[in-house]
């Protein structure tokens, strides 16, 4: 069954970067209207001219970094629209920061920016609100459906079926099932029938679109695995080898290429290359900053600890950083000097008599946190990422929860995706800890700049929420 031209266009990457090039146009045309609307003419001067160019290349870059641009992404308009609210003000922050370094900004209308950056947002929504009616009508015609078939009826590919079934969205669709043992195997699964034998799929293929084709046999069946390769070499429809059992444990996993060999990528750090460098830019930056900022309030709070009660003005404790390694965490005081209770193995609790007059003030505002900044500076922590527990706790936690131990795949932060969401202080429940700690994987296995500047952004509106703060 040949596809047309049309067929082509309706594709998913055709999709996909007809968006881009409509989201560009819609910013740079923003821009031109809300210059009229606010001088009444559109010559506009070559600086902001210039402006328009990087906004409209900052929103192409920012965009597919927030990943907008995911077909199954672009099928849920709220998650576009969220994406969206969180991209485009940050571009557009940093283009004030780009007119205030250049010292343009002097040159350049804050009416103009601020009717730049509503047309430009209610621009992408109406774009997305478009295209979502057509893909849907689109849909409904079967023309961006994946229709897929299935070689193997035996156990790999029940699991197969099972797994589209739960997780597969309304773009795929399976057509059926095809087996050499017609005699051996049932004549549907889960509501999907055996349509035939392997031959039967070549002339399956010439009367009906089936965009791929999925081998699900087992791979200690050599022989049977390669006859089928064999015999599926002159289809037109894409070929695809699914993982044997072990695989369905490997979801959402890539796949890399070692000397030619396809291997599974069964875990991966979630920083490296550049990775690595922006997140040592942006903490190394931002927390200077901060500490330029703070330092003010940081000596008078020194001054208050060391007239509220006796003791050292900072707080010492080791814990466990990144790769498990050992490190000096700084805080200010906020409870009495002990010693004893140096450990941290006894977390804060309601009404604790060891709490100072001070330190249940700093203690709830988190203002014990901020020698923590130093930490930062000094490459031992991160601004964003896992709290770092004392090591009592880390060594007690680690034999209850599974995967405990990888929230150490990250540099510990000193505001999270956890605290953000009111997962913070006394964990005396483990189902809190496991909450805690399930947040915490979470931001590891999905860390962007974007996504530590949301939180950034999230603790200063709504700060470290929580009821369990002592």
């Amino acid at each position: 069954m040949a596809l047309g031209v049309s067929d082509g266009f309706r594709s998913p990457t055709v999709v996909l970067g007809v968006l881009r090039l409509a989201d560009a146009v819609v910013v740079g045309l923003s821009a031109g209207l809300a210059y009229w609307l606010r001088h009444g003419h559109i010559d506009a001067p070559f600086t902001y001219v210039v402006m328009t160019v990087i906004g409209v290349v900052l929103v192409a870059n920012v965009l597919h970094a927030a990943k907008v641009y995911v077909f199954e992404t672009v099928l849920e308009f709220t998650a576009q629209v969220h994406k969206l609210s969180i991209s485009l003000p940050m571009v557009f922050l940093i283009l004030m920061a780009l007119g205030y370094f250049t010292k343009t900004a002097e040159d350049l209308s804050r009416i103009w920016m601020a009717l730049w950056f509503v047309l430009s947002f209610g621009g992408l929504v109406v774009v997305r609100t478009l295209l979502l009616i057509h893909l849907h009508r689109w849909q409904r015609r079967g023309w961006l459906t994946r229709n897929l078939v299935i070689i193997g009826a035996g156990e790999t590919g029940r699991r197969l079926v099972r797994h589209l079934i739960d997780n597969a969205g309304p773009g795929i669709r399976l057509l059926g099932l095809f087996d050499d043992r017609r005699t051996r195997v049932p004549a549907e699964i889960e509501g999907y029938e055996v349509l035939g034998t392997v031959s039967d799929i070549v002339a399956y293929v010439r009367d009906h679109r089936v965009d791929e084709i999925i081998i699900a046999l087992p791979w200690t069946n050599k022989p049977r695995v390669i006859d089928c390769m064999n015999k599926l070499r002159s289809v037109t429809s894409s070929v695809h080898l699914c993982p044997d059992t072990i695989g369905f444990h490997l979801y959402n996993r890539g796949v890399s290429h070692l000397a030619g060999l396809p291997l599974f990528q069964v875990w991966k750090p979630p920083l490296s290359g550049w990775s690595v460098v922006v997140k040592a830019v942006e903490d190394r930056v931002l927390s200077a900053l901060i500490l330029l900022l703070i330092i003010p309030t940081m000596a008078v709070i020194a001054l208050l600890v060391k007239l509220d009660s006796p003791g050292p003005v900072l707080f010492r404790q080791k814990r466990y950083g990144f790769n498990n390694n050992l490190i000096t965490v700084y805080k200010f005081r906020s409870m009495v000097a002990d010693p004893a209770s140096a450990d941290g193995a006894q977390q804060a609790t309601r009404d604790d008599a060891r709490v100072t007059r001070l330190g249940g003030f700093l203690r709830r505002y988190s203002l014990d946190e901020l020698p923590q900044f130093f930490n930062v500076l000094k490459g031992e922590m991160s601004i964003v990422g896992p709290r770092p527990h004392a090591v009592p706790h880390n060594e007690q936690y680690t034999e209850v929860i599974n995967d405990y131990l990888a929230r150490h795949k990250v540099k510990p932060g000193i505001t999270g995706w956890a605290q953000v969401n009111g997962l913070r202080g006394e964990t005396d429940l483990i189902e809190k800890m496991e909450a805690r700690v399930e947040h915490d994987l979470y931001y590891v296995d999905n860390w962007s700049l974007l996504f530590d500047l949301r939180i950034i952004l999230l603790t200063l509106l709504v700060g470290f929420r929580s009821k369990d703060v002592y």
